[in-house]
């Protein structure tokens, strides 16, 4: 099999499509997730702080001390963004919980699979006859 041949049949399997379309999905999901936190959320939970904002949380690793992390990043001092790795940590927690609704939804819709209940099978005559033999000898003995 020729290499352009097992490449059309690598690329046209089901699961590369449907991973394909799972990342494109996701990509354009993280932005409205990103959105709900950093636009709704952030300002909510800011309010209900007394005005803090995580993304303006940082150590400066100079020693210095700046009026925000902007002015710090413009006297390119090297800092720890705290508060920005706060807020990507909410937005996947808000991205997983999310997700698990959209899944959850998603399996009501789904059809039940059917079990269907396999009898055993019957037992062969070379069975019956080394059972037979089995029984013969346990009477003897």
């Amino acid at each position: 099999m020729g290499f352009v041949s097992e490449f059309k049949e690598f690329i046209s399997k089901g699961n590369v499509l449907d991973l394909a379309v799972g990342v494109i999905i996701g990509g354009a999901f993280n932005g409205i997730v990103k959105s709900l936190t950093d636009d709704i959320l952030m300002p909510i939970l800011t309010l209900l702080t007394g005005g803090l904002d995580f993304k303006q949380w940082y150590l400066a690793l100079d020693g210095k001390t700046y009026a925000s992390l902007e002015a710090a990043k413009e006297a390119k001092a090297a800092t720890i963004n705290y508060g920005q790795f706060l807020n990507a940590i909410i937005t996947f927690l808000l991205m997983a919980f999310a997700i698990f609704w959209i899944v959850k939804l998603a399996n009501r819709f789904k059809k039940p699979q059917v079990v269907v209940a396999v009898p055993d099978p019957a037992p062969t005559r070379e069975e019956m006859l080394l059972t037979e033999i089995r029984d013969a000898l346990r009477t003897r003995g």
